[in-house]
């Protein structure tokens, strides 16, 4: 598999994987099957295309190529449809479902991320690492902020376990391992990707916040 190749597979793991937390949210809005399709999809292509505006790469890349919106679109449905028929099921199994859906959130944010710095790269911005580095983040944390806004609810990367943190730290390795060519394209991806989730995981298991402000209304 080639390296273009390659990096079409992540995109495709990603788009899926925060369609799913999309509709999720969906559902726990109680949202119809129309607006659990429109955040599933918006979830999954919105940070891909907020990089590619920044980028200058116009049309976005969401609208190039459908194959990316019929995936978030196909897998939204899928999800509405499986929690239709097995909803109650679900519901008595809710501590494994919220389990399940973190590791979908989390796949999706580190194989974008890992996707954002390498169409910086692509864009000609290698030796800008500040850019890279921005631009990764926002592919990756992008779609989940258009999705709470849309659910009516503060962003996650905002409040909630090192999420948009995480993302940094995965951009900046990534970004070094192939700018100063520390391994191959594959093993950095695999680095780069599995540091944001074994930071995402932790923070989910051992409840890590970043510091805030309390009681200032005492």
């Amino acid at each position: 598999m080639n390296l273009e190749k390659l990096f079409f597979a992540i995109e495709i793991i990603g788009t899926v994987a925060f369609a799913i937390t999309g509709v999720i949210t969906a559902l726990e809005k109680k949202f119809d099957i129309f607006g659990a399709i429109v955040l599933g999809t918006v979830t999954a292509v919105g940070g891909g295309i907020v990089r590619d505006l920044i980028l200058g790469y116009t049309p976005p890349m969401a609208f190039r190529k459908s194959v990316y919106a019929i995936t978030a679109v196909v897998t939204s449905l899928a999800v509405f449809i499986i929690a239709y028929f097995f909803g109650k099921k679900i519901q008595k199994h809710y501590d494994v479902y919220s389990q399940v859906i973190n590791i979908f959130d989390s796949i999706g944010l580190s194989v974008f991320v890992v996707g954002g710095v390498n169409s910086a790269i692509a864009c000609g911005f290698e030796e800008n690492m500040f850019l890279s580095i921005f631009v990764a983040t926002l592919t990756g944390v992008g779609g989940g902020v258009m999705r709470d806004i849309m659910a009516g609810r503060v962003p996650k990367i905002l409040r909630k376990r090192v999420y948009a943190l995480a993302a940094i730290i995965g951009a900046v390795i990534y970004y070094l391992l192939i700018y100063y060519s520390v391994c191959s394209s594959t093993a950095a991806i695999i680095i780069g990707a599995g540091s944001v989730m074994i930071i995402r995981i932790l923070a989910t298991v051992f409840h890590w916040n970043l510091p805030t402000v309390k009681n200032l209304d005492e």
